[in-house]
């Protein structure tokens, strides 16, 4: 659990108590980035499951700001473009300002949510940036013969399947796949131009080259406006305010403490494709080395 974890888990959730104070409305967004909820509970981020989250913080009638503590390693962009968009749609209804708290990590798709915040923090500690695309997968080709499998796929369209694992990669695909990258590569800075504006160093040479940096350098860099945690940042900007966090849904099991036991129920393809995306989110984790 981080610091922030914390200290939010002693604070009350938003509606618990009445009052006049104003309120600064925490919404955590931690997790791998996609739009597929994970069978095992584990933390995800797309626009469905932060929905609620995002509605109870801004509704609030004493809002003086919605803070947004970000621990993500990215992934999904359209799932990252969505969620971003979602808060700044919320955030210009009701005009409050968002600040947006990086914590270990904060690269991709993460750094593309906190992009979403009118101010940026993040400790010196913290990694930012990675403003980049990236695809992975295997190549299985020959795996299916080698164990009597005979695999059958029928389409319509020369381009219907490209880049089959289990086919030899063509040239003609991956050109293909890196030009999607290219156009998804350029939303994205376009996305943290428009967001950072003249605050980016846009003179520096690898800003867009999915680099990674400390919190530090992501201030010198204008990727983030300072270093600093939430609690610090709130109670200097909003010393008499009352901090209410408002959690994404989680599956039933997961919040009981049973991710484990659901397990224990699945179909041998579910404990394979759990297993799969077991090791794609650590994946994600590991490339920040966490």
């Amino acid at each position: 659990m981080s610091v922030t974890d914390r200290l939010v888990s002693r604070l009350p959730r938003i509606g618990e108590r009445g009052g006049t104070a104003p309120v600064v409305a925490v919404v955590k967004l931690h997790g791998v980035i996609t739009p597929t909820p994970s069978p095992l509970g584990r933390g995800t981020i797309n626009v469905n499951n932060v929905e609620s989250a995002l509605t109870r913080a801004f509704e609030h009638d004493r809002l003086a700001a919605v803070a947004l503590t970000i621990n993500s390693p990215g992934g999904a962009p359209t799932q990252s473009a969505l969620v971003a968009e979602r808060i700044r749609e919320l955030a210009g209804r009701k005009k409050v300002k968002v600040l947006a708290f990086c914590e270990d990590v904060a690269a991709s798709g993460g750094y593309w949510l906190a992009c979403a915040g009118d101010e940026i923090y993040a400790h010196p500690s913290s990694l930012v940036g990675s403003i980049g695309v990236v695809s992975a997968g295997f190549g299985l080709t020959g795996l299916l013969e080698r164990i009597g499998v005979e695999r059958r796929v029928y389409t319509a369209g020369t381009n219907k399947v490209r880049l089959d694992p289990f086919k030899p990669e063509k040239a003609e695909d991956v050109e293909w796949l890196t030009t999607l990258q290219s156009q998804l590569h350029e939303q994205f800075a376009d996305w943290v131009r428009k967001r950072r504006g003249d605050k980016l160093n846009a003179d520096h040479p690898d800003l867009f080259t999915g680099e990674v940096w400390t919190g530090s350098k992501a201030v010198e860099l204008g990727l983030a406006d300072g270093v600093g945690n939430l609690r610090e940042v709130i109670n200097e900007r909003y010393p008499d305010a009352e901090i209410s966090v408002a959690e994404p849904k989680r599956p039933l099991l997961a919040r009981l403490g049973l991710a484990g036991a659901a397990g224990m129920g699945m179909s041998t393809a579910d404990r394979v494709l759990a297993a799969m995306e077991a090791v794609e989110t650590r994946a994600a984790w590991s490339r920040f080395g966490l």
